[in-house]
């Protein structure tokens, strides 16, 4: 179960609360009574880090214009995929040309 803090408009108490999804919001303050209990909303404490995470970790070399330099740290970490090689043509058998008459 989450849990919620709350805070009141009028007094200024703080509490949390563990509360289900489904559970209404309290809105009585326990320690003036007042109806001005609101819920609290902070920033949640998740970092993402590592490869992964940006637009240019999943790059294999650096777009045409931009500086080598200022491209990610690890970008040699990654490996570029090998160019394809491309296959040669098979001959057709030559067809001996006849001349018009």
């Amino acid at each position: 179960m989450p849990t919620y803090s709350y805070r009141c408009a009028n007094c200024g108490f703080e509490f949390d609360q563990h509360q289900s999804f489904t559970d209404d919001s309290l809105v009585i303050c326990p320690n003036c009574e007042e109806l001005t209990l609101r819920k609290v909303f902070n920033s949640i404490g998740v970092s993402f880090t590592g490869s992964g995470f940006y637009r240019n970790d999943s790059r294999a070399t650096p777009a045409k214009g931009t500086d080598a330099a200022s491209s990610s740290s690890d970008a040699g970490s990654s490996t570029p995929a090998p160019a394809a090689t491309p296959k040669p043509e098979a001959k057709k058998p030559s067809t001996p040309s006849t001349p018009a008459s």
